[in-house]
Order: structure tokens, then sequence, then C-alpha cells
């Protein structure tokens, strides 16, 4: 994120429901509509976004009849939030314009710029740093570095305080949601094959097995699960996790396993010693 959406004085997490923290406190953020709003401009990182933009992203096709009024509430409802933490780290500051900036006090401010409603001085502050840990990760994975990799992915994982943006109602926020499931369940799978590729398989058979049952569909937890069961030793398992997984794809889908999975059963079929080799880490770089 630019230095337009870095945040000042407060911090701002979406990993979990919508939070604003100045210090060790938690900021009144006021009603899951108003929050919305405010998530929705905090994902513009310091972008305008104009008013039927905003109306579209909280309240979809068939907004109430009064949105217009509504859109004014929140907005003043979020300014005023910003406000008051201002005036309770600044005696004697001055109140926020009119505009929603706060005058003489470093901190977020909500203004109307010719093109829309702009938020700055402030950024979701979680998904900065989740960005930061992966991309150190796969920096790292590229490296040969895996087990500091996986370290790094554990971190990134441990930002997450529940669903993105848990409990906001908002159709632009439901369609993050979704966005950001996939992105972690992604990590997730890299972060268990660098596992599996240094000969971790064992510790990592069970949370497979959960992944597979959580995601019948998906071909990737079925791979690594086929994979951590081979090299465990499990190799008939291994083609069973194989025959119900394409069962269960030709019975929801009429079709066959993807390439990668297909290829996979096929060397497990004719034994390719390279399925068992593992690879040694390089250390990790010093702190």
């Amino acid at each position: 994120m630019g230095g337009a959406g870095m945040s000042t004085g407060m911090r701002f997490e979406l990993l979990g429901p919508l939070r604003a923290l100045s210090g060790d406190e938690e900021v009144p953020l006021g009603p899951p509509k108003q929050r919305a709003v405010l998530a929705v401009l905090l994902l513009q990182e310091g972008r305008p976004l104009s008013y039927e933009g905003l109306v579209d992203a909280v309240w979809g096709d068939e907004p109430p009849v009064h949105v217009r009024n509504l859109v004014q509430k929140y907005v003043s409802g979020v300014r005023r939030a910003f406000a008051s933490v201002g005036a309770g780290s600044s005696a004697g500051a001055p109140p926020a314009s009119s505009s929603g900036s706060l005058s003489g006090v470093a901190g977020p401010a909500l203004t109307w710029t010719g093109s829309g409603y702009r938020l700055s001085g402030a950024a979701a502050d979680d998904l900065r740093e989740r960005r930061q840990l992966v991309d150190a990760a796969l920096a790292a994975r590229d490296a040969g570095q895996l087990r500091h990799a996986g370290e790094l992915v554990d971190r990134a994982e441990a930002l997450w305080r529940g669903e993105f943006a848990e409990g906001l109602n908002a159709p632009y926020l439901a369609a993050e949601r979704l966005r950001w499931r996939e992105k972690r369940l992604s990590v997730l799978e890299a972060r268990i094959a660098g596992e599996i590729e240094i000969g971790r398989s064992f510790e990592y058979v069970h949370e497979l097995i959960r992944l597979v049952a959580a995601h019948p569909l998906r071909e990737r937890p079925v791979e690594l699960l086929m994979n951590a069961l081979y090299r465990t030793g499990r190799s008939s398992d291994a083609l069973l996790v194989f025959e119900e997984a394409r069962h269960r794809i030709a019975d929801a889908m009429g079709a066959d396993p993807g390439p990668a999975l297909r290829s996979l059963h096929e060397r497990m079929l004719r034994q390719d010693p390279q399925l068992l080799a593992t690879r040694t880490p390089a250390p990790a770089p010093a702190a």
C-alpha cells in the first residue's frame, strides 16, 4: 500500500471483524452498515470512490429509498469516530472540520473530492502485514529456505481473527470475503507442500484429511494428501484417496480429475522413485 493509504495514529484490521485501534484501545465504529462503509473505503487504499460506487458496494442493486440520507449519516458517523480519537488524544484540539479531516491531529480523514469519497491516512494494516509476510515467504521458498518460509506463513496466518470483514453484510465485502478465503487456502496449501518437501509428511496427514473433507472438489488438497500418504509408506491409501476423489468429481461435474492429479496417480502406479525424494532446507538468514 502506498503512502497515501498508510495508517497514521490508528490501526485498522479486516482479517476478522473490522477493528480500529488507537494505542491499546478499540475505537467504537458504530452500527454494521456504517462499519461496512468504512471497510469498503479502507479497501480503496486511498483512491476516491464515487457516491454511486459506494452505494453499489454497500447495498447492491436494490438500495433503500432513502439511501442518500443513509450515506450521509454513515459518513458523518465515521468522521465522528475519527474525531473522537483526536479529541481524546489531544486535549483542546479543534473539532473535526466539515470535510472530516482532523485539524492539527495526525490521523485518518474522510473527505469528499470531485470524484468521490476519499479515505486518507488510513489503511488495513493487517492486510499489508500479511502481504509482506507472504511475499517474504515466497522469496524464502525460492531461496530453498523452506522451513523459514513455513515460519513466515505461520506468522501471516496468525493475523487472522475470523472471516474477512466478518459480520458485515455488503455485496462488495461478500465478494472480497470469497477472494480472501481462496487466497488463505492457497497459502495454506503452499505451506503444507513445503513441509512435505522437507520430509514432514506424517505431521500433516490428519490436517489434509480435514482439508479434503472441507473442500471435496478441490484437487490440490487431494494431491497433497496422496503425496503425504505415499511418503509415509501408505501407497494403497494414497491410491484409494485418488479413486474417492475421481468418483466425487465424476458425480458432481461429470468430468475426470485434472492433469496434475492424474499424473500423480500414474507416477504412483509405476512407483516413481522421485516421489520419495526430499529437499534439504537451506538455513534461514541470520536475524
